[in-house]
């Protein structure tokens, strides 16, 4: 199975895509704290039986592998998700073009940041084909057309929160990568989700925003319900799978399937027709994501391989 770890994090990329354009948009009235509050504590809520009995193993950890999971809980579960659900929120789901290229960055900020902390040395052939993934994904959104920056007053807001998502999510990648070292990608689950939740519980009462959780419809409950089941959790499980097994800079690359989802979805939700240059991008991204998965990205750790 661990050869097929990439398409674990391919699919659980693929997972957050239909969140963020199916899902997420029915949440548009309530605050991006409490939104996020919510479904880090369903899935936390709902994985605590599963885990009792593991609690014992929590002594294994060390400080830094602790340190680790707060890093991953802080940027990725709690600042990334709130940064782009906010980001999202700005655009009003209409013109995504904004957040999409900002996403794009993710991958760069991962790569430099695996080098960095994790010490993965790249190879040419993974920088090439790296590189070629992040041109088709932008083909793919824009064609040969510059993304609009006028999607309304909010733009400039939208850009900054997209860019901070970008940066937490590609240090959420990285620091994923060293926390899992220790546990198993069941427990490195519920340790992320249990964290996020006692985060965001703290940052929602500090705000004094959680009154409006009375503001939560029995369609929304609904939709939180169908997160946690599918979207959060789940997701989060195949994506720590995948992590556990291949590097992080191999990891960020499989994400484009998010951006690659999203693209598809906004042509069957809403119907906005891919051309032939978007096509040949979707083409682009496609190959150079087999081929980066493919591929075992060496760490300078005793000499093994991470992948």
């Amino acid at each position: 199975m661990e050869k097929f770890a990439p398409i674990f994090v391919i699919l659980a990329a693929m997972l957050w895509g239909v969140d963020g354009i199916v899902l997420r948009p029915s949440l548009y009235n309530l605050p991006v704290p409490l939104v996020v509050m919510i479904e880090s504590s369903i899935v936390a809520i709902i994985l605590t039986p599963f885990f009792k009995s593991h609690f014992k193993d929590l002594r294994r950890l060390s400080v830094k592998d602790w340190l680790a999971f707060a890093g991953v809980a802080i940027f990725g579960g709690a600042i990334g998700t709130m940064a782009i659900t906010r980001a999202l929120f700005y655009v009003n789901y209409v013109n995504l073009s904004i957040v999409m290229l900002i996403q794009k960055l993710q991958p760069a900020f991962a790569i430099m940041l695996a080098a960095v902390l994790l010490r993965e040395r790249l190879t040419r052939w993974f920088a090439f084909w790296a590189t070629l993934a992040i041109i088709g994904a932008y083909l793919m959104t824009f064609g040969l057309h510059f993304p609009n920056w006028h999607s309304g007053d909010k733009t400039l807001e939208a850009v900054l929160f997209a860019l901070v998502a970008s940066v937490s999510f590609g240090l959420s990648t990285v620091l994923s990568k060293r926390a899992l070292k220790n546990v198993s990608f069941e427990l490195g689950t519920y340790i992320r989700f249990l964290i996020s939740a006692v985060f965001m519980i703290l940052l929602v009462f500090s705000l004094g925003e959680f009154n409006a959780i009375h503001q939560v419809s029995r369609k929304q409950g609904f939709i939180f319900l169908i997160i946690a089941f599918s979207t959060g959790g789940p997701a989060i499980f195949l994506y720590y799978y995948g992590l556990k097994h291949i590097s992080a800079s191999v990891a960020t690359i499989c994400e484009l399937a998010f951006p690659l989802t999203a693209v598809v979805l906004e042509y069957l939700v809403h119907g906005n027709l891919l051309s032939f240059i978007q096509w040949v991008g979707v083409v682009i991204l496609l190959v150079s994501m087999i081929q980066v998965s493919r591929m075992k990205i060496l760490a300078k750790n005793g000499g093994k391989n991470n992948g």
